[in-house]
């Protein structure tokens, strides 16, 4: 008995059916081909198929940096900027300050 996708999964069948592939290689490999991913604005799984010959997206499909926080990360930012760790909004935005003031500084030096 075979069921019909739904029409909003429809986008996502290529994506369930592709294998990711995991290459465990010397760090001065995996370093030199992240960073011409990082020079090539592309992610390093696209550097790695333009490397291949393959198709790539030339921009990223999500340009944007990611971290995890638990609830106990949270509890020690929230402690750093004087804010109660459900106020999760507010500490991302002194996060992104944080960050920013960080890269500006690093390029003054």
């Amino acid at each position: 008995m075979s069921r019909k996708i739904p029409d909003k999964w429809q986008s996502s069948v290529k994506a369930v059916k592709a294998v990711q592939v995991a290459f465990d290689m010397d760090e001065k490999i995996q370093l030199a081909i992240r960073k011409q991913a990082l020079e090539a604005g592309i992610s390093p799984s696209e550097q790695i198929r333009d490397i291949l010959g393959l198709p790539i997206n030339k921009r990223p499909k999500r340009p944007r940096l990611t971290v995890s926080l638990s609830a106990d990360d949270y509890a020690l930012l929230a402690e750093k900027y004087a804010l109660s760790s459900e106020q999760q909004l507010e500490i991302k935005k002194k996060l992104m300050d944080d960050l920013i003031n960080y890269v500006n500084n690093s390029l003054i030096d």
